[in-house]
């Protein structure tokens, strides 16, 4: 979400309009040159790439410098040579072989030699990396032009796409830039914008890079969706399974026009979204498995003692949401029934390998016996919390012979894309 990677950014889907981010680190990280400073000049964004690491590699194919942010050079690393940073108690220590490739600093900034990248744990990024000790271990911050980290998005989140797929990858690149600049500080906290994972945008560096990727981000420079002149909250999911969802089913506080509930099908066919592999899908559990799930997740998502989930006595749906989606979910245990909203399903009913649930667009079967659950069946549609942009059935619009604005105006309704630089 690579297409599925998107699929999990609603893991605490009711929280992420109330809250900023997590407070694992309190640093301050100086942010990225951004050009030369004029109104319009391209923005760049700091992108946490390593959070609390007991250690990693640093290192590039063409060298790199090292400086302390409070003196100068302070270290050398030759090509493709790595070193490993490590916490020490207020600092990180780089130690590489050779007096040449040793630093300790407060905080280290990581720069290419011209040609190259700055390589961490194995991965390549453009632009430099700020290495500070946060309050478990080691935090990298990859300080980079937006246009070149949409770059290392897009073909992430929309997977490796063919040419008949251009107009998605474009309003792909549009939704991902209004997304990154909507959030811009959003970590401030942890002393970075965004997350480079699933809790943001998934970041892949320059290894994730196409040649049509690159060609979206190009011709789309500098685009976003605007409301009334203001960035969207630029919500997107794998597929909505025919339908996306209401922005207030998902995310609390997010009642927004331009969030509708959307049949997104042409008029009497196929929803655009049902080139998916996710469209539709089915998942079984026996009472033995579920319980042990159950006893992993309710802890966690409602708060309950692990031991009451082997009085399970029964599931049922308490209600549906406005575009067909589980409203709460009734578990029924020996002495009491806790009800789970919506949005929390997916984590409470998460799959043996502690994937999420794919989606709550589902109907369901309970098998029981003696009064005792001994087999779950769930037969959904679609895959994320299907708010905002339909991945797939952009793709699926693109096809239709749809350009990237009728995409972005269909899933956002009464918005309007704007260049900003």
């Amino acid at each position: 979400m690579a297409i599925t990677a998107a699929e999990r950014r609603a893991v605490t889907a009711a929280l992420l309009l109330a809250l900023a981010g997590c407070i694992r680190s309190e640093v301050s990280v100086p942010s990225a040159p951004s050009g030369d400073g004029r109104a319009g000049a391209e923005p760049s964004l700091r992108i946490g790439l390593v959070v609390g690491a007991a250690s990693l590699d640093i290192g590039g194919s063409a060298g790199v410098a090292v400086s302390g942010t409070d003196r100068g050079l302070v270290a050398r690393l030759a090509p493709d040579i790595a070193a490993t940073v490590s916490p020490r108690p207020g600092k990180v220590l780089l130690n590489g072989a050779g007096p040449a490739a040793r630093a300790e600093a407060a905080t280290l900034v990581v720069r290419a030699a011209p040609g190259g990248f700055v390589r961490v744990n194995g991965r390549d990024y453009r632009g430099d990396v700020v290495l500070t000790r946060d309050r478990t271990g080691v935090t990298a911050i990859n300080r980079v032009g937006i246009e070149d980290y949409l770059a290392g998005v897009v073909s992430v989140e929309s997977g490796i796409r063919d040419p008949a797929d251009v107009e998605a990858l474009r309003a792909q690149t549009i939704v991902a830039r209004t997304y990154a600049l909507r959030n811009v500080g959003r970590r401030e906290a942890e002393g970075f914008d965004l997350y480079g994972s699933v809790e943001d945008q998934v970041y892949g560096g320059v290894r994730a890079e196409t040649a049509l990727g690159r060609d979206a981000v190009a011709m789309t420079r500098g685009q976003v969706v605007t409301y009334q002149g203001e960035l969207i909250d630029a919500f997107y999911s794998s597929t909505c399974g025919g339908r996306t969802a209401l922005g207030t089913e998902i995310f609390l506080g997010a009642n927004r026009p331009y969030l509708r509930s959307i049949d997104d099908a042409p008029r009497g066919g196929a929803a655009y979204c049902s080139i998916s592999p996710r469209f539709t899908w089915r998942e079984e559990w026996s009472g033995e498995v579920l319980r042990a799930t159950l006893r992993k997740t309710l802890p966690v998502v409602a708060q309950v003692p692990a031991s009451e989930a082997e009085g399970l006595r029964n599931l049922a749906i308490d209600g549906r949401t406005v575009s067909g989606r589980v409203a709460a979910l009734d578990i029924v245990l020996r002495q009491r029934t806790v009800a789970v909203e919506g949005p929390r399903v997916r984590q409470v009913l998460r799959l043996p390998d502690g994937q999420l649930l794919r989606s709550t667009l589902f109907a369901m079967n309970v098998r029981t016996t003696g009064g005792k659950v001994t087999g779950v069946v769930l037969d959904g549609h679609g895959s994320g919390h299907g708010v905002g942009l339909c991945q797939w059935g952009a793709i699926g619009r693109a096809r239709a012979g749809q350009k990237a604005s009728d995409i972005i105006t269909a899933y956002y309704a009464g918005t309007t894309i704007v260049r900003r630089y």
